[in-house]
């Protein structure tokens, strides 16, 4: 498993929730969590699968930006 970070602005439990099927869909639930008290609202992606522009396209897909950390 690999572990790919990125700066968002996913901010807070809306946000997260927001994104929530679609990363839990993709990347498998427990595997991503946002650090929302990081001021660069780290989102933590483990995957086997997924590259770094697949995770970008599925946060800006649901509305918030990502960029790699």
């Amino acid at each position: 498993m690999k572990t790919l970070q990125f700066k968002t602005n996913i901010n807070c439990g809306g946000c997260i929730k927001a994104v929530t099927p679609t990363l839990n869909q993709e990347a498998g639930a427990g595997n991503w969590q946002v650090d929302t008290a990081n001021p660069d609202k780290v989102l933590t992606v483990t995957s086997d699968q997924l590259t770094a522009e697949q995770i970008i396209a599925l946060v800006e897909n649901a509305g918030f930006k990502a960029e790699k950390a």
